[in-house]
């Protein structure tokens, strides 16, 4: 091992079976997914199942109006991962010209003008329909009995409920309706339900309920119900009606009965890259996915010394080279034709490794392609919002605060099952605080249109029918032909720097996946953030103080901008591997928050 040895403690074992293995950032998804595979069902099912649930037990964190990205691999064919596409894209009445007409410059980071079409929800049913082997019935039985009989509430729910509770009350009462019953906050373990939700996903059992139908057309049922029929309407409907967005003024949205009818999920092949022998696999670059491959591309060219995320070398030489892709992703990513193959060229990458010196830089710096000029965003370390009025507190999601503290964040859940199927998902989107619950549904729409600009000509320009560049970005490992590892994080920008270090630390430095994900971690805000008010810190450098106080003084003398986040608070990572060889599988979960866990045999 040529990285810093990891202590010998970790909270919790590597867990080891030959059966499946599932780990998520909540406990009830996990026990979820593996009671599927324990009743035969295979991982498809199971994430399925688990990602319902989800909807459900972390509120605040994804919801049926948002959206997901998975990557797999089944095991027919291991060495093939494809991509779960569950972004949805603008609405067509979403032109630059009415959000300018309303007041803004920027799209709003809550309330339904900046609601995508969702797509998270008829994800879900394709993989099952094209990959799956349950009755939708089955897979949905875990989060209607959630919804109807209720589950404990999460403290952090609570903590989210009251942040926006004045917004709430004053300006969203269905909202309150829904979280606050009786006007109360529900306290911390107490059940709570969602009866509207509950009916949603019974009403969408029974459009697809016709034994006339196979099973497949019975899911299509079901999806139709979804994009065509009653969900639909309610939402339409729902965004007619002007509410408090975070601009501090009131609006409608834009999302119609069209752009909800015309939209499906689907398949797409992965973008990939290797290093050291392994195939990481990752969205195309409208998402940010594949910054993470730019940055193993720069790391491929320095020796093991400098790849080793507990030493001072290792983080600052890691953190140049994230600034460096994430600048990249600014000016060049985005839902159109980006320059990949160039971005990821040895070339390419030989002279950004180059602007890689002892001394951390402060600047932005995208690189120079042929063909489009790269977009320079407005560099921002302060935003206030062109329109008049007082922002109410809580709107405005930036996923995760410098200190690493959560204000609206995201989901993840992997499963490996004993025939060798294998997935990762990060749901996200459609938290309740992202805009006014729509009451017959039990739920509210996603914020993801924050994610475009409003300027012309940009790679992400707010633009009708296209995607914003999301930042939901699972990763899956293939070695040797073989499906051998699925990852991923919640955490907006920061998903693949967190995931970053547990690669090198497995791949290169030989820990085991729980040591990985206990280890302490880093990342940098040196760019600017894809979250309303998308403002950015030059040099600035988020790190956990288990990394030591030497290190962590090394880096302030190198010109990192330091801010400290405690010592258990960044990188929220879970993970399931398979050894095609031996057929062992494993899985690990994230201790920082006492929510995340892993399951198997």
């Amino acid at each position: 091992m040529t990285f810093t040895e990891p202590a010998p403690f970790t909270t919790r074992p590597t867990l080891q079976g030959t059966f499946g293995m599932s780990a998520s950032t909540h406990w009830t998804a996990t026990a979820t997914a593996q009671a599927v595979l324990e009743r035969g069902g295979n991982a498809f099912d199971a994430a399925a199942a688990g990602a319902f649930v989800l909807h459900v037990v972390e509120p605040h964190l994804n919801g049926p109006g948002g959206d997901v990205t998975g990557v797999f691999a089944t095991a027919a064919e291991p060495e093939r991962p494809v991509v779960l596409m569950g972004q949805g894209p603008a609405p067509l009445s979403a032109t630059r010209e009415h959000y300018l007409a309303e007041g803004l410059d920027m799209v709003p980071g809550s309330g339904a003008l900046a609601a995508a079409v969702p797509a998270a929800v008829d994800a879900w049913l394709l993989l099952l329909r094209d990959h799956g082997t349950w009755e939708l019935e089955s897979v949905l039985e875990f989060a209607i009995g959630y919804a109807q009989d209720g589950h404990p509430m999460l403290e952090r729910v609570g903590h989210t409920i009251a942040a926006v509770s004045g917004l709430f009350r004053d300006h969203w009462p269905t909202s309150a309706e829904l979280w606050m019953p009786n006007g109360k906050i529900p306290a911390d373990g107490e059940l709570i339900r969602n009866p509207a939700y509950a009916r949603t996903l019974q009403r969408l059992l029974e459009a697809g309920s016709s034994k006339a139908l196979s099973r497949e057309g019975r899911i299509d049922a079901a999806r139709r119900e979804w994009r065509e029929g009653f969900v639909a309407h309610a939402i339409a409907d729902s965004v007619k009606i002007p509410h408090r967005h975070s601009s501090g003024r009131d609006h409608a949205g834009v999302l119609a009965l069209e752009d909800l009818a015309r939209f499906e999920a689907g398949f797409e092949p992965a973008t990939t890259f290797d290093f050291r022998g392994h195939t990481i696999a990752k969205t195309g670059p409208w998402g940010q996915g594949p910054a993470l491959l730019q940055t193993l591309a720069i790391l491929e060219g320095f020796d093991d010394e400098y790849l080793d995320p507990s030493t001072e070398l290792g983080i600052h030489t890691i953190l140049e080279s994230q600034k460096l892709a994430l600048a990249d992703r600014e000016a060049y990513y985005g839902d159109t034709d980006v320059p990949l193959e160039y971005l990821l060229s040895a070339e390419y990458c030989e002279a950004r490794r180059r602007l890689i010196t002892e001394d951390a830089s402060l600047e932005f710096r995208p690189g120079t392609v042929p063909g489009p000029k790269p977009y320079m965003p407005p560099l921002r370390t302060e935003y206030v919002p062109a329109t008049a009025g007082q922002m109410p507190a809580g709107l405005g999601e930036p996923t995760v605060q410098p200190t690493g503290e959560t204000r609206g964040d995201t989901c993840h859940i992997d499963v490996v099952d004993r025939w060798g199927n294998m997935i990762s998902a990060t749901p996200s989107g459609g938290w309740l605080q992202s805009s006014p619950a729509i009451p017959e549904l039990g739920f509210c729409l996603g914020t993801r249109l924050q994610m475009t600009w409003l300027e012309p000509g940009t790679p992400s320009t707010l633009s009708p029918g296209k995607r914003p560049r999301t930042t939901l970005t699972p990763t899956l490992i293939v070695r040797d032909g073989h499906a051998v590892t699925a990852l991923g994080s919640p955490g907006g920008d920061q998903q693949d720097q967190w995931q970053l270090p547990y690669l090198l630390r497995t791949i290169v430095g030989g820990y085991s996946p729980q040591q990985a994900i206990d280890a302490p971690t880093f990342h940098t805000t040196s760019m600017p953030g894809s979250f309303w008010p998308r403002t950015w810190e030059p040099g600035g450098a988020v790190l956990e103080d288990r990394l030591g106080a030497d290190v962590i003084a090394g880096l302030e003398r190198r010109g990192h901008r330091i801010t400290m986040a405690g010592g258990w608070t960044l990188g929220r990572l879970s993970a399931v591997t398979r050894d095609p060889h031996t057929g062992i599988l494993q899985a690990a979960a994230n201790p920082r928050g006492a929510q995340g866990y892993a399951a198997g045999r």
